[in-house]
């Protein structure tokens, strides 16, 4: 039988992703077969497996750290909102139906099942798992029907690692009061608590680590210290949004309300040189070298913000001098229309920016796969990027149709995507990963600019992740008591 680890936080954004995604580099490290796992995950950046279904992207993040390819049995429930208080509801990597917030609450039991299965697929495979919980574990309103936190560690057994965020303040209280909240049967299921985040002398900390460790009755496993890591983050809590830094060249990402898989402009993020910004109206946007429009879970919606806050009219007047790429649901809003006649969003008709000669229409249906390919007869900013092999995965609702001649790319023998003068748009997410194809479109945005740069050139995307990888691994080996985690995995599973 595998043995567990469940790695909990206080809060949201404690830190429990990356946690979790050290632990299986380690573990992966020392030679064992490791899957990462998550009962329910709710996000918008999703991905696509290689049988085309849909998870989300931490436990891809972690599966990577793990050495393993990802599978939806490491994430069987997937959240994806669609407005404030409604999600799509996606269950082993399909789409059953959206539900308001009141009624999954009342539904989700009848999913244990469902994690059960996926835990139990898992277990025929991997020596250790690595589960992830979700936000806190001490919601008092939600733990009667838990299924992500304490109550899928009582169904599986697991011992439990509590991660508190020292950055924001309050760490003592935060661990404490979590510990309070919980029953005294799930209190017997913390084995170790983690400091996260620390800067600093850890000699003054020290004191505080022995009131913790005496108030809680459960030992302080691990002072982590800040790291400054760039793996992908798996929702809108990253702070990758948040950077308004200007560099040589500067990049702008429109950031509509439903944003989906903004993790496409990670590679770019990681170039020396180049700033990606996520604007939310025109005085954000600036006078950047590019801009990007990324996926969307409401295609219409969004398309109606950016057109009430002024964005469409700025995208619109930025694509006479510089180049505009749509991913997925910014490639439908670059079109003629947008037609949703079985309501898969808001119903009815609308105009797009009408920037590419396509149309688009909605459909309750999704398109989930993988795909290779090569970009096509480009013309334009990006004609040198014609015939380069490239790779990723398709998740849409709608089917795109026109200007067959002006295809961006290649895929499977089908083609995606449009282009027209210095606009593009694709359905294909991770279209800009491949080895040197954002390295080649910041040389030519250079070059445009009659500048050179020192980061861009042979940037390999995937040795970097590694590296970090590495590296994550490596600090929490310095600053957790591994001897004393495998120790509580091995009692465990007695």
């Amino acid at each position: 039988m595998s043995k567990v680890i469940m790695v909990q936080g206080t809060m949201s954004n404690a830190g429990k992703s990356l946690i979790a995604a050290g632990l299986c580099r380690i573990f992966h490290q020392d030679g064992y077969r490791v899957a990462p796992f998550k009962s329910q995950n709710m996000a918008l950046n999703s991905y696509i497996t290689a049988e085309g279904l849909e998870m989300g992207r931490a436990q891809v993040m972690q599966a990577e750290a793990a050495g393993v390819p990802p599978t939806v049995w490491m994430n069987p429930i997937l959240l994806k909102p669609t407005n404030d208080a409604a999600s799509q509801v996606i269950v082993e990597g399909k789409v059953i139906g959206n539900m308001s917030a009141r009624d999954y609450f009342s539904y989700k039991k009848k999913l244990v099942p469902n994690i059960l299965h996926a835990f139990s697929k898992l277990q025929e495979q991997a020596d250790i798992i690595v589960i992830e919980g979700a936000g806190s574990p001490a919601e008092i309103n939600l733990k009667k029907d838990d299924i992500v936190n304490m109550g899928l560690a009582k169904l599986v057994g697991a011992p439990v690692l509590l991660v508190g965020d020292i950055d924001r303040g309050g760490v003592f209280a935060q661990l404490l009061g979590t510990l309070m909240l919980l029953e005294e049967e799930e209190q017997a299921l913390v084995k170790g608590l983690v400091i996260n985040k620390f800067r600093g002398d850890k000699t003054i900390l020290d004191p505080g680590v022995e009131m913790l460790e005496k108030r809680g009755n459960v030992p302080v496993a691990g002072v982590v210290p800040y790291m400054d890591l760039e793996l992908e983050d798996e929702d809108s809590l990253s702070g990758q949004l948040e950077k308004k830094e200007i560099g040589l060249i500067d990049l702008a990402v429109i950031r509509y309300p439903r944003i989906s898989n903004f993790t496409d402009f990670h590679v770019f993020e990681e170039m020396e040189d180049v700033s990606v910004r996520y604007v939310k109206n025109v005085r954000e946007l600036g006078n950047p070298d590019m801009i990007f429009l990324p996926g969307s879970k409401n295609t219409m919606g969004d398309l109606k913000w950016m057109r009430q806050n002024g964005l469409e009219s700025a995208v619109k007047k930025s694509a006479q001098h510089i180049p505009i790429w749509g991913v997925c649901g910014g490639f439908q809003m670059l079109g003629k229309s947008i037609r949703d006649p079985g309501f898969a969003e808001e119903g009815g008709c609308m105009a797009g920016m009408g920037l590419l000669d396509v149309e688009t229409i909605l459909q309750p249906d999704k398109t989930r796969r993988q795909t290779k390919g090569r970009f096509g007869r480009l013309e334009g900013i990006f004609e040198e990027l014609s015939g380069i092999n490239l790779s990723g995965y398709e998740i849409h609702m709608g089917r795109t149709t026109g200007s067959e001649k002006a295809a961006v790319a290649v895929l499977n023998g089908r083609e995606d995507g449009s282009f027209a003068g210095s606009v593009y748009g694709s359905y294909l997410h991770g279209i800009f990963d491949g080895k040197e194809i954002a390295s080649r479109m910041v040389e030519i945005l250079a070059r445009r600019k009659g500048i050179s740069l020192n980061g861009s050139k042979s940037f390999d995307y995937a040795a970097f992740k590694e590296k970090q990888y590495e590296e994550l691994a490596g600090t929490l080996r310095e600053h957790m008591d591994m001897d004393y985690i495998y120790s509580i995995m091995r009692e465990a599973a007695i």
